[in-house]
């Protein structure tokens, strides 16, 4: 395949557009940028005319089953929204509502651009079927908030290993999530790092999203929850660490010791009134904060380039700094440090010769994309998710001129309604 005629934004650490340049890929793999080579033979060109090749996004961290519980249930503290609403309605939740409801939320994330995204929820197996349709790349993780059948959900998370792990092409990983401190006992959260490490996987967790939950902890532990988990071992492990809101100086340096990968989530935690991650902070000490939307219920959309926008501008504002989180560097986040994040960035996160063909087209032909002085500027401030023309995962193409190849996005629609309006009356 040739993307030929095209302004490519590689994300490769440079800085750099490249200006009307070709991408050839074979089978998944990227082979060759820069001019035309007549020894390559093409079995199929895109034009990239008027666009621009960025790397795929990468949602670290996010609920895609929530889809159904979009608009449910809006205008609540955090706790209360979980306890009163969320909880509650998810107790009624069947296998077939979290595959219909997966599958809503991969249609969404492919028209926006999303290409990778790392998951935690529950009937896992219903979103590893959807994500093997979907062609997407994709973390599966088992929410396990203990409880009674603490060791039943262990040994669920282990098959769940042992069915999806690498498979899809090694589109899917497989991780182990035990959701927070406040949700896990200390004992339930060394089992969690144990499977994990049998599994030779990751770790998936919450991690100092409220005050109140950095109130508790101290009141419990006399601690941070992250100073709790690294004093657990737990961080030995490689840790996703969704949220990081209210962290102070320790916290960081231990994140920057252990090698976390926190994510910003940042239209969820403002609507829920959880605060402000410290971002600039974070990055100038070297780590590698990723992006993710949260669940789609909580935040209330899975738009990447929303959370692009919004990790760079209220950075600048809170921090009373206009170069605080540069353009570039939320495009990073939502890219080559996802990448990281999940494990995958050897092979995605990127656009460079020898990795995967992750990639996506952005159409710039558009009113408000018009003048084209600054393309990483505009991807950062300007772009929607709707101009996203055409997405590639893993060197095939899943959508192009706006139309999802992969699912049936009008039966899919049907059905998350249906499920959604079931589901909140049982």
């Amino acid at each position: 395949m040739l993307i030929k005629n095209i302004d490519l934004v590689p994300i490769d650490g440079k800085n750099e557009v490249i200006k009307n340049t070709n991408i050839y890929i074979k089978d998944n793999i990227i082979t060759h940028i820069g001019e035309i080579r007549e020894d390559i033979q093409v079995e199929r060109v895109i034009d990239g005319k008027n666009k621009i090749a960025m790397p795929g996004l990468i949602n670290a961290h996010t609920h895609i089953g929530m889809s159904l519980l979009r608009n449910f249930a809006d205008d609540l503290p955090l706790h209360d929204w979980l306890t009163k609403k969320i909880w509650p309605t998810e107790a009624n939740l069947r296998g077939e509502d979290v595959y219909w409801g997966s599958l809503l939320s991969m249609v969404e994330m492919i028209q926006g651009g999303t290409t990778a995204f790392c998951d935690m929820y529950f009937f896992m197996d219903e979103v590893g079927k959807g994500l093997e349709e979907s062609g997407m790349r994709g973390v599966l993780t088992r929410g396990l908030i203990e409880d009674n059948d603490a060791k039943a959900k262990l040994k669920e998370t282990k098959e769940l290993f042992n069915n999806w792990n690498s498979k899809a092409n090694g589109r899917i990983k497989v991780m182990v999530a035990p959701h927070a401190p406040y949700t896990c006992s200390p004992d339930f959260l060394i089992e969690s790092f144990n499977l994990a490490k049998e599994l030779n996987t990751g770790i998936h967790i919450h991690l100092s999203e409220t005050k109140k939950e950095i109130e508790d902890s101290f009141k419990l532990y006399g601690k941070s929850p992250i100073k709790h988990v690294y004093d657990l071992g737990i961080l030995d492990l490689h840790t996703i660490a969704a949220h990081c809101v209210h962290v102070d100086d320790e916290d960081i340096e231990i994140i920057k010791e252990k090698n976390v990968f926190p994510v910003n989530n940042p239209g969820s935690n403002f609507k829920l009134a959880s605060g402000f991650a410290p971002v600039a902070q974070m990055l100038n000490k070297g780590v590698s904060v990723a992006l993710g939307t949260d669940g789609s219920s909580s935040n209330n959309n899975l738009n990447m380039f929303e959370e692009i926008n919004l990790a760079a501008i209220i950075n600048k504002a809170v921090n009373l700094n206009a170069i605080s989180v540069p353009a570039i560097s939320a495009l990073e986040m939502a890219t080559v440090n996802g990448a990281k994040a999940l494990g995958w960035n050897e092979e995605i996160g990127s656009i460079e010769v020898g990795k995967k063909a992750d990639i996506v087209l952005i159409d710039i032909d558009k009113p408000h994309l018009y003048p084209h002085h600054n393309i990483i500027s505009s991807l950062a401030y300007s772009v929607q998710a709707s101009d996203v023309d055409t997405v590639l995962v893993d060197g095939k193409i899943i959508m192009e001129k706006r139309e999802v190849k992969t699912l049936d996005v009008e039966k899919i629609k049907f059905m998350a309604e249906k499920h959604a309006k079931d589901l909140i009356t049982r």
